[in-house]
């Protein structure tokens, strides 16, 4: 998987900050959708506080292994998919987690099948397709056009 290409998909979908900000949901976070948490260095700064781009690719990279570890633990067939497949699905789990992207079933066995078509209705037919419903749009046209 072309991570630098994911990282590009990633910057327009979550953004890129070099400060500290709150997301929609009002938690602390930096970079790329990073989640501050207490193990950070950044834990407890204040809204506004800058951090520096090595900082920002640095945790970009130990996310993403994360999220691909998380991909290829929920799907086993992962590195079957074709490329935009994966790109698309790594992309959910960014925004989603883990606990969250297991609950969509329907949508795995439609993965497994390669039923892109199937795989694009149940990333609609979500919650998670009304709280981020132009990036869901972007990538449900995506997943039907997978080759």
């Amino acid at each position: 998987m072309d991570i630098e290409k994911l990282r590009e998909e990633l910057k327009v979908d979550e953004g890129c900050k070099y400060e500290v900000y709150k997301d929609h949901l009002g938690y602390p976070t930096f970079g790329i959708g990073h989640l501050i948490t207490d193990a950070d260095p950044e834990y407890g700064l204040e809204v506004g506080t800058q951090v520096i781009d090595e900082r920002v690719h640095e945790v970009f990279e130990k996310d993403i292994e994360i999220v691909i570890a998380d991909c290829k633990n929920e799907y086993v067939f992962f590195d079957d998919l074709p490329e935009e497949a994966q790109h698309i699905v790594a992309n959910m789990m960014f925004n989603m987690g883990k606990p969250r992207m297991s609950k969509f079933l329907k949508f795995k066995v439609a993965l497994a099948e390669h039923n892109w078509e199937n795989a694009a209705i149940e990333m609609e037919d979500s919650r998670w397709h009304k709280q981020v419903t132009n990036r869901a749009n972007r990538l449900i046209e995506r997943m039907k056009n997978v080759n």
